[in-house]
């Protein structure tokens, strides 16, 4: 499974700047179907001159390999990299559920590197948790 965030403000749109943005729509998605699983929601602010609002924003995204947004500033860039996220930036608005269908099939198919890169951690994690639970003979 992997999750995937997207700045929006109506919930069906990806409509927002990463540091302005007033919610993100949080879903968790296979290559068969996706769920939203939690909508996080901030207050409104400006786009500059608050670097304090991102830690939140990040803090929220806990667990996600992606968010989606209109725009996205170069520290937050940073930020959203060194906490594992991949920040994908849209050229104009686009529906969320059209997003959620092409993710599905990147699932599916393979083939988009940050995907296959998310989901090749996810299974590392998965694996060395089996062998932590099994325990450790000599």
């Amino acid at each position: 499974m992997l999750k995937v965030a997207f700045a929006t403000a109506d919930r069906t749109h990806v409509d927002q700047h990463f540091g302005a943005a007033t919610g993100f729509a949080i879903y968790q998605l296979d290559g068969e179907r996706a769920q939203l699983v939690e909508l996080a929601e901030f207050a409104e602010e400006g786009m500059d001159g608050n670097e304090g609002k991102l830690a939140a924003k990040i803090a929220a995204l806990t667990g996600c390999a992606a968010v989606y947004c209109l725009a996205v500033g170069g520290s937050a860039v940073r930020q959203l990299l060194a906490a594992g996220i991949q920040p994908l930036r849209l050229d104009a608005a686009e529906p969320i559920d059209a997003l959620l269908a092409k993710l599905c099939a990147a699932v599916r198919d393979g083939g988009v590197p940050w995907i296959d890169k998310a989901l090749k951690k996810e299974a590392d994690a998965d694996r060395f948790a089996r062998m932590a639970e099994e325990g450790w003979q000599e």
